[in-house]
């Protein structure tokens, strides 16, 4: 069985300048990634690198042939589990540059199988929670015309970036002007242990779901600490990276948010999800700014979550690729007109 594959470098403009605690970013930078079979039937995914984790284009650009050389050398995409052992044997970090070709391979499979992918899981589409819309920071006016903005487009669960000298007044302008909606927020890392149990105790007040990563991801202390004392479920972001870290940080929150541009692919996403049920933990799967042709794949995982973050795709004025319809936060993945992860090239 013969495979081919190339990929691309996507430059992706944001309808906002998207701004968290550690920096701002106008454009997301992906890398697309397609693997075709004999049958000229091709699987798309893409590489979301953040140099958070030590990743750019670069370096998933210069890891990629090596990743797909594996692809070819193997030859049957069915054949996941030596791929992706193989892959690790040649390139042992690099997750995203991982993810996007789980994704296109996955996508591939089961477009082969003429099944949308959750199906080849078993999974139940209206299990799927709603995914949550991000309003960046910015002035206080402008994260105000940013939520009645997500407000009109129906957005009811909002994910609200925080990490300043003036967070209260922030949330306080989202409840105000979205009083009917879920508020998430995220710090980013950006607090010390005490200030973050004081940020709780504060946010609480104005109804907030949860917070997540509310201290740096090397003060695994400071983390219980905010566990311990805090007036809010802690959902842990930065801090739970792999596998191996959701046992680590089990007794020290209520959520953990995987990525696949941090773990590494679909699997390995399953895996972690089954592991945290296991620690008697809720899951969350989050994202990067991302092209669909990777927001696609994550959504085919909704049913079995808790928590979504998907909204990566949503940010964006312009994509090479469409995908699963968010419109609203709803993961509609049981009207999916398409095999595969629904990613089409536009």
């Amino acid at each position: 069985m013969a495979l081919t594959a190339d990929f691309e470098r996507l430059e992706l403009p944001l309808e906002h300048e998207f701004t968290i605690s550690r920096g701002s970013a106008s454009t997301a930078r992906n890398v697309a990634v397609e693997i075709t079979d004999e049958a000229g039937t091709t699987g798309v995914g893409a590489a979301a690198p953040s140099r958070h984790y030590g990743e750019t284009v670069e370096t998933v650009e210069a890891v990629l042939p090596a990743l797909l050389d594996v692809v070819r050398d193997v030859g049957d995409p069915l054949a996941l589990d030596r791929i992706e052992r193989e892959m690790r044997g040649r390139v042992n970090d690099n997750p995203a540059a991982h993810a996007a070709v789980s994704i296109a391979l996955h996508d591939l499979v089961a477009k082969r199988l003429d099944q949308p992918l959750y199906r080849l899981w078993g999974l139940d589409p209206a299990g799927a929670p709603d995914t949550s819309f991000t309003i960046g920071i910015d002035d206080t006016e402008t994260m105000r015309r940013k939520t009645e903005q997500a407000v009109e487009r129906g957005y009811s669960t909002l994910k609200v970036k925080v990490g300043t000298d003036r967070d209260e007044a922030i949330v306080s302008t989202v409840r105000e002007t979205a009083p009917d909606a879920t508020i998430r927020v995220d710090a980013n890392e950006a607090w010390t242990p005490r200030e973050a149990v004081r940020a709780t105790e504060t946010l609480a007040d104005y109804d907030v779901e949860f917070v997540e990563q509310p201290v740096p991801a090397d003060d695994p202390e400071g983390l219980e600490f905010v566990y311990d004392h805090g007036a809010l479920p802690i959902a842990a972001d930065e801090s739970c990276v792999t596998l191996a870290d959701v046992p680590r940080v089990a007794d020290s929150v209520d959520i953990v948010n995987l990525k696949l541009m941090k773990c590494g692919g679909l699997r390995e996403a399953k895996r972690m999800i089954h592991t945290a049920r296991a620690h008697g933990l809720e899951v969350m799967l989050g994202c990067m700014v991302e092209s669909n042709a990777a927001i696609a794949g994550a959504c085919h995982l909704a049913p079995l979550l808790d928590y979504a973050d998907l909204d990566g795709a949503l940010l964006l004025t312009e994509d090479a690729y469409d995908g699963v319809d968010l419109s609203g936060g709803q993961i509609r993945l049981g009207g999916l007109d398409r095999s595969g992860t629904g990613a089409r090239e536009r």
